[in-house]
């Protein structure tokens, strides 16, 4: 027999608070599900140590007193559309609408930067010239992608290196063309710091934008990106870290976008990722640099890393990289962690998807809950293949993945991440969480059951109210949503009798409680960004977002 399908969101005052902790809850953080389970979670989950019977409602409750930080810029991207390019660049207003608070420039137009945009060799295409003289530099295209982005709200996350070239792991392999390391680091550094001028200080008939993070290099690890040893990309980082923090101390200089720690937690192989398959030589890279950078002193204001596994191995992994991280001395008050290149399922199959805009969702969510100080998503070109996850290239308009980054926006207008409770729910981790991942390394393979629901929430300095829940599995999950208020009268909105169907209507309430209806939007099957009823439960492979003025 199902259980009957009910909704409970309540406003509370603080004193009842504990007893609406007392039902079970259906979800936790989802971070600790296994790569397997993601597009397949049961509608029942694991919750320390007891199992919830299929069908049993979720408990969210959520306290706007109780604050956590501020939402977090997670919902970066990499490379924006380019539809448009030196022209009227159509798309871009569609990273406004959506809030996107960084576009990661690697990978810009395709092979080598189309010979136009960001790669150091576009930007001073002849090595041996000065570097000093401005009619060596050839910024013109680069210009027009900066001031776009710039009218558009995007601050530009700057890769001071070069374009990935995939074809030398072809089964015929060809001949890398700039991936060799630099001649003179030296001077490769000063170029980059002439770079660094040119947008923030006007040099060279420049600009004065505010771009803050400059990354040097991106995945070294493999002859795609990097054509030497690892001791010479670590020289170079080495040289080029220490100039150009001396140079601008009040900017942020870090690196080098880790292929990534799938090793560090046993996750697979990611063959879509276009990397080399010896997952173990990249946490043995990250060991060797972090010793190395702590060692000589080099700044590292941020450390970036990349994977492409689904949102719960890839959330395992940006614990890893934070633990691994505090063990050489890097700690989140000393080094951001910058997760610039995920993508849940890279395939063709899931592009337009809500299975793929529901993994997204739920991978933001967890990156805002987890030790991610900011995420690019890779990325919001809008052409052919499998990393043009939110964008269709036939019609030049939005797939419902965008509208994942929508709905996390409604969390960052509102600014101030709130608590949510309930045991075993998802939530951002514990002052006692932080403490223990400062000293303690996960053991490898460690692996929680999958789980069903990702959730977080912000309020606003006006006070209202944003909760963002996700269910990226393939079955609908019934829910009961609490926020707890400071209203004079309890209020709860409850079905009609009979009522399955999600249409809701207040009870008892006074015209205080009346006004906070919220509004609810959706994203699944059949429905994109629509306003709906306050919906009984989750559908599947889906993003609900409930507003509370």
């Amino acid at each position: 027999m199902i259980p009957r399908i009910h909704r409970n969101i309540s406003i509370l005052p603080r004193g009842r608070a504990s007893a609406a902790l007392a039902g079970l809850v259906a979800f936790a953080l989802a971070a600790n599900a296994t790569a397997a389970d993601l597009f397949d979670a049961p509608s029942h989950a694991a919750v320390e140590g007891a199992r919830v019977a299929a069908g049993a409602a979720a408990r969210i409750v959520v306290d706007p007193g109780s604050v956590l930080g501020p939402v977090k810029p997670v919902n970066g991207v990499g490379q924006p559309p380019m539809v448009g390019a030196l022209s009227d660049w159509e798309l871009m207003p569609f990273l406004k609408e959506a809030g996107i608070p960084y576009s990661r420039l690697h990978d810009v137009g395709g092979w080598m930067g189309q010979g136009l945009y960001v790669d150091i060799p576009n930007l001073f295409p002849d090595f041996d010239a000065d570097e000093n003289d401005p009619a060596n530099y050839r910024f013109a295209y680069t210009d027009s992608l900066m001031k776009a982005l710039a009218a558009n709200g995007v601050e530009p996350f700057f890769r001071l290196g070069v374009t990935i070239e995939n074809w030398v792991y072809y089964p015929q392999p060809l001949p890398a063309l700039r991936t060799k390391p630099p001649k003179d680091f030296a001077k490769w550094a000063r170029i980059c710091e002439h770079v660094i001028r040119h947008y923030t200080e006007g040099w060279a008939d420049g600009f004065k934008m505010k771009v803050e993070y400059w990354e040097i290099w991106n995945e070294p690890e493999g002859a795609s990106m990097f054509g030497g040893a690892w001791e010479e990309f670590m020289r170079l980082y080495g040289t080029a870290a220490t100039h150009l923090k001396r140079e601008f101390p009040h900017l942020k200089i870090g690196g080098y976008g880790s292929c990534g720690f799938y090793a560090g937690v046993d996750s697979e192989f990611v063959e879509a990722a276009a990397i080399a398959p010896n997952l173990k030589l990249y946490l043995e890279c990250a060991n060797k640099f972090l010793a190395a950078a702590r060692d000589n002193g080099w700044p590292l204001d941020f450390f970036s890393f990349h994977s492409y596994s689904p949102p719960a191995e890839a959330l395992r992994q940006v614990r890893y990289a934070d633990r691994l991280l505090n063990k050489y001395g890097f700690t989140r008050g000393r080094t951001a962690r910058v997760f610039n290149e995920w993508l849940p399922d890279p395939s063709r199959a899931s592009l337009g998807t809500a299975r793929q805009a529901a993994a997204i969702a739920a991978e933001l969510i967890g990156l805002q809950n987890g030790p991610c100080d900011i995420a690019c998503l890779y990325d919001a070109r809008c052409r052919e293949g499998i990393f043009s996850p939110l964008f269709n290239p036939l019609t030049i308009k939005p797939h419902k993945a965008y509208y994942a980054l929508v709905a996390f926006n409604e969390l960052r207008k509102r600014g101030t991440a709130v608590e949510i409770r309930g045991r075993g729910a998802s939530r951002a981790p514990s002052r006692q969480d932080e403490r223990e991942s400062d000293s303690v390394l996960p053991q490898e393979g460690a692996r929680s059951a999958p789980l069903a629901v990702y959730s977080a929430a912000a309020r606003g300095a006006d006070g209202s109210i944003a909760v963002m829940l996700a269910n990226p599995g393939n079955e609908a999950v019934p829910f009961e949503l609490e926020v707890v208020g400071r209203l004079s009268r309890a209020a709860t909105l409850k079905p009609r009798s009979g009522d399955l169907s999600g249409e809701a209507a207040l009870n008892g309430a006074d015209a205080a409680t009346a006004a906070s209806t919220p509004r609810c939007r959706i994203i699944d099957e059949t429905r994109t960004w629509e306003d709906v009823p306050l919906p009984a439960s989750l559908p599947p492979n889906s993003v609900l977002v409930v507003e509370f003025q």
